[in-house]
């Protein structure tokens, strides 16, 4: 089995059906990746089959439970576009903007979007610099991130960026209860709620992970998110 036919099956098993042109463009992009990856640092998985079932299939595992296929997305602390563009590719109807603090990424995400023909909006900032962004600030149905960091963390990068009613989306490890109890207060006071944790294993792989859905109930605080490195130093 190729690796797009890999992909294809992987997907179908979670409910995601793609096109052969969507295949195309999952195609192109890890081809992309790699190359890039010899110039930057993007990734530590370099093996073609991996790179579509732990890259590309485990970031579009949330598209089955998110209702607003139209709606807008933005993908804080992107990285190499994971899960912002796997989930553009898939559903096309998503409004995605990818933020990330490191221009070189962005670079590759430009060369990226013109290279597989998708429309996204990629964005060189702190994630603590664009939650206080009046553009961007509450502007969106969705924030996801793969970004390896504690909840209590994640919620004053990513909360501030959700409109009243939309959700954070968090995609963590399988273990997720005890980070959760601790990171409550944290999401209660920038306006969150958890509002459900769906447990996902990946098919054709070994991944086992926790989705968690954090429901944007209240309005951030405008002290949030606070000045850079805070989120990590003094986590609420």
């Amino acid at each position: 089995m190729g690796s797009k036919e890999l992909l294809s099956k992987a997907c179908l098993d979670m409910g995601i059906s793609l096109t052969e042109g969507q295949l195309s463009q999952f195609k192109s992009y890890k081809d992309t990746l790699l190359d890039w990856n010899k110039k930057i640092n993007l990734t530590a998985i370099t093996d073609e089959r991996e790179i579509m079932i732990k890259h590309f299939a485990d970031s579009v595992s949330p598209l089955p439970f998110m209702d607003k296929k139209d709606g807008t997305l933005i993908d804080v602390g992107t990285g190499a576009g994971f899960p912002g563009v796997p989930l553009k590719i898939a559903n096309p109807d998503f409004k995605v903007t990818l933020l990330d603090s490191l221009n070189k990424r962005i670079n590759f995400l430009e060369e990226l979007k013109n290279k597989i023909d998708i429309d996204i909006i990629c964005i060189h900032s702190r994630a603590e610099d664009g939650g206080k962004d009046s553009g961007l600030r509450e502007s969106f149905d969705y924030c996801v991130s793969r970004a390896v960091a504690k909840i209590s963390v994640l919620s004053e990068y990513c909360l501030p960026f959700v409109k009243l009613g939309g959700y954070f989306i968090s995609l963590k490890g399988p273990d997720v209860e005890e980070e959760l109890k601790d990171g409550i207060n944290a999401v209660k006071k920038l306006g969150g709620e958890v509002s459900d944790i769906k447990k996902i294993k990946v098919p054709e792989s070994d991944i086992v992970h926790s989705i968690v859905f954090i429901k944007k109930v209240a309005q951030t605080p405008k002290t949030y998110p606070r000045k850079a490195g805070m989120a990590v130093k003094k986590p609420l």
